[in-house]
């Protein structure tokens, strides 16, 4: 599972074009293209601030998040429910964290994150489910599952969840023994980003170095191959794809929660899931190309912050972004077999 070069070289493009199309856009809107541009600079890398605590700290969701897809879609399950699967996490992770701290103390945090996998993967498991017994196709359900999630979370903060003195719709702060610890005093970067690095390394060997992995990889490129050359059991594979992926989401919201807001609130997530997939898919789902493209992704919102705050510029504008790098990743394939005739050597 090697990154190809004339795909990543597509993708550098790709990314360059949406970059282009935006700038355009900024300039046609009347806006100063110019200060704008500087604005997103020094707020993604400007400063070891910026990228601290601007940065690294959005990095770690989307790399978290991508990684949740590029599972399911090495197994060939479109999985578009990363974000509801971040959000039921992201609930259960504050849940224990409320109710337990005062028995647990420092223990609170280990189960918080256990809570927010557990959560994030049964979410994902009603999906799964309902593709086995039902064969309801897993992009519908998936999808569907998101606002159901939402909307669990909008009645958690305003019910069970609530703050104590019911003026909010957010729950009460988490106590510091169950916060996830700051990696730099003076910066927000906290113990999820390594969490999110190590996360990507086992991925990757998990893919490259074991028989799980093999299946996966099988199954999600060719199911009938695999089940038939291969005897693999690709509905307990794809079933198994599917709740790891959760799983993974529903502890970047569990790190989330635990690491950066310490409270459940409705619109926790900015479309986190959403974008994972423009993540995941521009790293060609490969793990340790997902950590660059997190990255990038992450600095292209931190970018966008600080446009909005100095240069007035709508954040709006890094969405069309995003969804010009996902048309254009998808398009890499259909270009890069037309052009494959004329490259040298090529048949």
């Amino acid at each position: 599972m090697k990154p190809n070069m004339a795909s990543l070289l597509a993708s550098t493009g790709v990314v360059t074009c949406a970059l282009a199309v935006v700038a355009l856009g900024i300039a046609a809107a009347g806006y100063d293209l110019s200060g704008a541009a500087r604005a997103a600079v020094e707020g993604a890398v400007g400063s070891p601030f910026a990228v601290l605590s601007a940065t690294l700290k959005r990095t770690a969701p989307f790399l978290m998040l991508g990684l949740a897809v590029a599972v399911a879609f090495r197994a060939g399950v479109l999985n578009i429910g990363a974000e509801g699967q971040f959000l039921a996490g992201a609930a259960a992770a504050c849940a224990v964290g409320l109710f337990a701290t005062p028995v647990l103390g420092r223990a609170t945090l280990l189960l918080e994150i256990a809570a927010g996998m557990v959560a994030g993967a049964c979410w994902a498991g009603i999906a799964a489910l309902l593709k086995r017994r039902f064969a309801v196709a897993e992009v519908v359900s998936t999808l569907l599952l998101n606002f159901v999630a939402a909307n669990v979370v909008a009645y958690l903060v305003r019910g069970p969840l609530q703050e104590p003195t019911g003026a909010y719709p957010q729950s009460s702060m988490l106590e510091p023994i169950a916060r996830l610890p700051l990696l730099i005093d003076g910066q927000r970067l906290h113990a999820g980003f390594p969490i999110a690095l190590i996360l990507a390394l086992a991925t990757w060997w998990f893919f490259r170095s074991t028989a799980a992995g093999f299946r996966f990889r099988m199954t999600g490129s060719g199911r009938a191959a695999a089940a038939s050359a291969g005897l693999i059991n690709v509905n307990a594979v794809q079933m198994h794809a599917l709740i790891a992926s959760g799983a993974i989401a529903g502890l970047a919201g569990a790190c989330e929660i635990t690491g950066v807001t310490y409270v459940l609130y409705e619109g926790l997530s900015p479309g986190y899931g959403y974008t994972a997939i423009a993540v995941a898919m521009l790293g060609g789902l490969h793990p340790l190309a997902i950590v660059a493209s997190a990255t990038l992704f992450g600095a292209l919102g931190a970018g966008a912050d600080a446009m909005q705050r100095n240069a007035g510029v709508p954040a709006g504008f890094a969405v069309v972004a995003a969804a010009l790098v996902v048309l254009g990743v998808l398009a890499i394939p259909r270009t890069l077999r037309l052009l494959r005739p004329a490259w040298p050597g090529r048949p």
